[in-house]
């Protein structure tokens, strides 16, 4: 068994065509109805018409990103049986036209998060950049957030403050809308002002209630996925740890962990993302394949390199802090132990070659996804060759 190859495609508004990702080599894409708007329900006949799109391109579709979580269902508001109602249905209408892995997310407002979407590499390619001193920067003087400088160590403050200072007004806005525009994919919009009377939502929402809310909400909506034949997968949280005073419950493979113990149902499963979980040099991310794999039901590859100060990059696929190569052996020698093919897709590409010429998503660019799925397909191939020479 080898991996499903896939890309991540956005829609008929995405710059990247079907046709481009079939000349890559993916035979899958993964997609979502992102015109949806959050809480609603995803109608069969959008989702079978998305389908036949796809199929028409040569491709398949059996994974779901994302099927977004209402904020609703996190803070589990009023309207939650109405939210949960509605999944469910969605769920529902996923199976009848042969989806079979849906990712969701359970993060509170802000999906994955950077600071630079086009910081250059020595290459002269351009990577997605995360700097929690501009985190910092934004938080104290941008979005103001009352109390947020309790949050930081004064050192960051004070470097924050410094670098506040000596960007022109240009640059503060560009900082702003990286943060809180929405990148590819992500399920909220903002203004500064929104996000901070959304961020008040979560005011009695601490760790332990969010984690609390997860579990509800899997309770409610795993039998219902157990009996249609899907697999729930949840993103790891992207960065790893809490922002602008929001928690994240799902950054370590405790985490993870307690949440497979808490709802044992064979519909909750994980999106190893290695680059998520890598954000954390205490994470290891190939133990992690060995000890969680029968809950693995899709993968984001793609590898990051930590900063000293806190900070990371996108680096590429084969080098950076994961030990991809660790990793792709213990995802081969899982799918041998289970005799399935678990879908996977190269993350966060750089931009490169003709594609810095190009208007392209941040981090869903072709070529630098397409070299990273070359490489992880030669990776895996080299892998299965030497286990057959040695077996």
């Amino acid at each position: 068994m080898m991996m499903t190859q896939t890309m991540r495609w956005f829609g008929p508004a995405d710059p990247v065509a079907l046709a481009d990702i079939r000349q890559a080599g993916a035979t899958e894409v993964v997609t979502a109805l992102h015109e949806v708007p959050n809480g609603a329900v995803w109608s069969q006949e959008a989702i079978a018409a998305r389908k036949a799109q796809i199929q028409e391109a040569g491709l398949g579709w059996t994974v779901v990103e994302s099927l977004p979580v209402h904020e609703g269902i996190k803070t589990r508001t009023a309207a939650w049986d109405q939210l949960i109602d509605a999944y469910r249905q969605s769920l529902r209408n996923l199976a009848a036209c042969g989806i079979t892995v849906v990712t969701y997310n359970f993060m509170p407002l802000l999906d994955w998060t950077r600071t630079d979407l086009a910081w250059p590499l020595p290459s002269g390619a351009r990577a997605l950049r995360f700097d929690p001193i501009m985190v910092a920067a934004y938080d104290l003087h941008i979005l103001r957030r009352p109390g947020a400088r309790a949050d930081y160590d004064p050192a960051v403050c004070d470097a924050a403050d410094r670098a506040l200072h000596a960007m022109d007004e240009a640059a503060r806005f560009r900082l702003e809308r990286t943060i809180i525009a929405g990148l590819p994919g992500s399920e909220e919009h903002f203004t500064s002002s929104e996000f901070l009377r959304c961020i008040e939502t979560y005011a009695h929402v601490g760790a332990s209630q969010l984690r609390a809310n997860h579990v509800s909400f899997l309770e409610a909506v795993c039998p219902e996925a157990d009996a249609l034949g899907i697999r729930l997968v949840v993103h790891p949280d992207d960065p790893p740890f809490p922002i602008f005073g929001l928690p994240r419950v799902v950054s370590t493979e405790a985490d993870v962990s307690d949440l497979f113990a808490r709802v044992p149902n064979a519909s909750n499963g994980l999106c190893f993302c290695t680059g998520s979980f890598g954000v954390r040099a205490d994470n290891d991310l190939p133990g992690m394949v060995e000890r969680l794999g029968e809950r693995i039901g899709f993968l984001h590859l793609r590898s990051v390199q930590r900063e000293p100060d806190g900070a990371f990059h996108e680096a590429e696929h084969l080098e950076g802090d994961a030990d991809m190569p660790a990793v792709v052996a213990a995802v081969y020698a899982l799918q041998q132990r289970e005799g399935r093919s678990i879908p996977m897709r190269p993350d966060h590409g750089h931009q490169m070659l003709d594609d810095l010429n190009k208007h392209t998503n941040p981090g869903y660019s072709l070529l630098g996804r397409m070299r990273g799925l070359a490489e992880l397909r030669g990776l895996e191939r080299g892998i299965a060759q030497a286990a057959r020479t040695f077996a």
